[in-house]
């Protein structure tokens, strides 16, 4: 077989790494571009009469107070954050607007038509008209008084919170840290402003090169002159158009030269999982699938509790949980847990897998798993304690290294994240050790289990990337690389792994040909890494990155359809699996969960991440429940739907046949799709439609509003979401986690396996002296 495979994959492996190289090529160009003509930070903004208003340390003071207090998870900057609160570049943008108008017309609201007209293009020129030179920035009198009110503003935030949306008072300067006094507290609200005010003004000065803002004219403000630009509605053409012919193009290759996986003929089904083989390091990773699993419930219980805040901020029936758990750190915890539980599902099939290849296990393996697990919990509670302390302000000057970096996906502190790598590079050693006789064997570089090695390289390394945020970077450059963490790493990467994974085991359990499925396997990541790597871009539209990553990213994300459709085809057969291994088969959970996976790659990451990333839609909804919506869609109903599959199908090897809750397993198969797609469909995509009218019609700023949360049809939108909230939780998550634990406590004895080959016994041999 190997021999087979080796004749046919090598203009494969070379045409993965020319797409490799093509899209890296083009996001590190490209983030050079970003960094030479990123918004600059004046060293000082200036009044007309010279005197300084704010500095560069202000800025980068308002920054690290805006970062440590947690408010990228209360509200958004550049319509990067979470959904409850406002957006505060186009909060700030308005307010300045408004101040301007009174500045300028003192009874602005009893003049004409036609007169309002003359007063708001005044202001829409004063406010595009770019004045930084030699490192300072000049206001003029209409945007001093707009500073005045940004301060004001977040004097009145910092002294009373926002009670009305789960913001306490005392939540942006505790007394941990000189809170109460007036001092103190209007300079961390002048400090604050600073940063936000600066993000406003280069969200609406022109770039020096065009004619359009640092952030392509985002957030949306007719009279401060954002409107969108001609390259957004283009581009959104283009898109649509490049993804019909490639479409086309791609199926004509796909059935013309047959790139999918073909069945075995006559596959002999042998399902006598007590007599499979068991090794110690297998037996080991048992208890990463179930914290896994608690961890993903207790995200569930977060998840819970903040769709509560959007309608009564102030109590939680009755109960003013927000004292204790705002709505920042629930969230921080929200989205550190998806990452952290998908992640140790993901590293624990990755353990598992490994002898399953290779058929045999080095020796001291399960001391080095019970390593790294004890590695990962040290982990997640110290962050999870460290971002707990920085947002209640108790933590100080180390609240970078131990509590949270506070960029969104990135709230862990910076140890965490150093010791995080560290553990993923423990478990490469301990999938790599593992494999190793399986590799020798192998003689094609390029083969199966070579891929897997890569694929499973990839995620320790692609983490790496956001050690390039730091705590004084440029707000721009902070997103660019943030997006390689969750975009390349999350979607990228544990795509690429997951593909590996899914043909190594359809050929293991001998559903499909070896041959067929490398070719197979090559063919999705080609065009997966094609179109995703780039499609990085569609975050980068309104970041304060040149319009040419709006072309790249329309395009390419747009592409990104493609291999999710393919994918949704590829769950066909998996579904095929389950109906001829009958009543028997004894992984129908997992594979229904792998179904599941399909279908989210279709809907919740294609058609409702096409849906927002055209240029031209994303100008008004960015930053709405519609991006919510996707998600959700994308990260649960892809990466998660994938873990808990191959969560369950290693469990299933693992724990005793006779205590394996299948009909469990079940029940939260329907009770988390039915749940999830109805939080979309019910509340999310609703609201997200909702809020890019109301953009569209009065500018962003309006969307965000409280106002606009108090309107009685989205109160009721946003109390339906308790039924499908609950769904997912009582009916989904639960009986998931109680059959994973109950099976747990019932394990299977150990059952050393056998060499698969002749060949990986010899190669074992050889290598007992390294």
């Amino acid at each position: 077989m190997n021999s087979s495979i080796e004749q046919k994959s090598g203009l494969w492996k070379h045409g993965l790494l020319l797409t490799l190289l093509f899209g890296f090529t083009v996001m590190i160009v490209g983030g050079v571009l970003m960094y030479r003509s990123r918004a600059p930070i004046p060293s000082r903004v200036t009044a007309p009469d010279g005197s300084t208003l704010f500095t560069a340390a202000d800025i980068q003071q308002g920054q690290d107070l805006f970062r440590k207090r947690g408010l990228m998870d209360y509200g958004t900057v550049l319509g990067h954050g979470a959904y409850l609160g406002p957006d505060y570049t186009a909060e700030a943008l308005h307010w300045m607007t408004e101040a301007m108008r009174s500045e300028k017309a003192a009874d602005y609201g009893s003049l004409g038509v036609g007169q309002k007209a003359a007063v708001d293009a005044e202001i829409a020129q004063e406010l595009k008209m770019n004045r930084y030179a030699g490192g300072t920035l000049a206001f003029t009198a209409g945007q001093v008084a707009g500073w005045n009110v940004i301060v004001n503003r977040y004097y009145e935030l910092v002294l009373k919170g926002q009670l009305e949306r789960a913001l306490q008072k005392g939540a942006l300067l505790p007394v941990a840290e000189g809170g109460g006094d007036p001092a103190r507290d209007r300079e961390a609200a002048r400090q604050l402003a600073a940063f936000v005010t600066w993000t406003a003004w280069l969200s609406v000065a022109k770039r020096p090169e065009a004619a359009h803002s640092y952030t392509n004219n985002w957030p949306y403000d007719k009279a401060a002159g954002n409107t969108a630009t001609a390259g957004s509605m283009m581009w959104s053409a283009v898109s649509v158009a490049t993804l019909l012919f490639f479409l086309a193009l791609i199926l004509y290759f796909q059935h013309r030269y047959q790139l999918s996986a073909v069945d075995v003929p006559n596959p002999k089904y042998r399902y006598d999982l007590a007599e499979a083989p068991l090794t110690p390091s297998q037996r080991a990773a048992a208890k990463y699938f179930v914290i896994a699993l608690v961890l993903f419930l207790v995200q569930c219980l977060l998840g819970g509790k903040m769709a509560h805040d959007y309608v009564d901020g102030a109590s939680f029936f009755g109960f003013n949980l927000s004292q204790y758990l705002p709505f920042n750190i629930a969230r921080t915890w929200h989205l550190q847990l998806a990452i952290f539980w998908i992640a140790t599902a993901w590293l624990g099939m990755g353990i598992f897998i490994a002898p399953l290849v290779s058929g045999r296990e080095p020796r001291g393996q399960r001391t080095l798993v019970n390593i790294l697990f004890g590695a990962l919990v040290i982990v997640v509670v110290g962050s999870l304690a460290g971002e707990y302390l920085s947002i209640k302000g108790l933590l100080g000057k180390a609240w970078w290294w131990l509590g949270t970096q506070g960029w969104e996906y990135l709230e862990l502190g910076r140890l965490w994240m150093l010791l995080l790598i560290a553990g993923m590079a423990i478990w490469l050693y301990i999938v790599a050790r593992g494999l190793r006789a399986a590799l020798k064997a192998e003689s094609d570089r390029g083969g199966l289990t070579h891929l897997l090695l890569y694929s499973s390289t990839a995620i320790p390394v692609f983490y790496c990337f956001a050690l390039f945020v730091n705590r004084d970077s440029h707000i721009t450059m902070a997103d660019y690389w943030r997006w390689w963490l969750i975009h390349l790493w999350v979607e990228g990467m544990f795509e690429v792994f997951a593909v590996v994974v899914i043909g190594f085991l359809m050929v293991r359990l001998g559903l499909v040909t070896a041959h067929s499925t490398l070719r197979a396997t090559y063919f999705q990541l080609i065009i997966l890494l094609g179109s995703g790597i780039i499609g990085t871009g569609h975050h980068y539209y309104w970041i304060g990155a040149p319009e040419a990553w709006m072309a790249l990213g329309a395009v390419f994300s747009a592409l990104e359809v493609i291999p999710l459709s393919l994918l949704m085809v590829e769950a066909y057969g998996q579904y095929k699996v389950i109906k001829a291994g009958g009543h028997e088969f004894p992984y129908k959970a997992a594979f229904w969960f792998l179904l599941a996976t399909g279908f989210w790659n279709l809907f919740g990451a294609g058609v409702l991440g096409f849906l927002i990333n055209l240029p031209f839609v994303s100008y008004f909804q960015h930053g709405s429940f519609l991006t919510a919506a996707h998600g959700h869609g994308a990260l649960m109903g892809v990466y998660g739907m994938l873990a808990v599959a191959l969560a369950l199908f290693s469990l299933r090897n693992i724990v005793d046949p006779r205590y394996w809750k299948e009909r469990w397993f079940m029940a939260g198969f329907w009770g988390l799709n039915a749940g999830l797609m109805g939080m979309i469909v019910i509340t999310l995509v609703p609201i997200g439609v909702l809020q890019a009218v109301a953009s569209f019609n009065n500018g962003f700023w309006s969307a965000r509003s409280l106002e606009f949360y108090r309107q009685p049809v989205v109160q009721t939108l946003l109390w339906l979401r308790m039924a499908p909230d609950t769904v997912f939780i009582a009916i989904g998550a639960l009986p998931i986690v109680a059959g994973a634990v109950y099976g747990f406590l019932h394990l299977r004895p150990l059952r050393e396996p056998h060499a698969v080959k002749e060949a990986i016994e010899e190669a074992e041999e050889e290598l007992v002296g390294v």
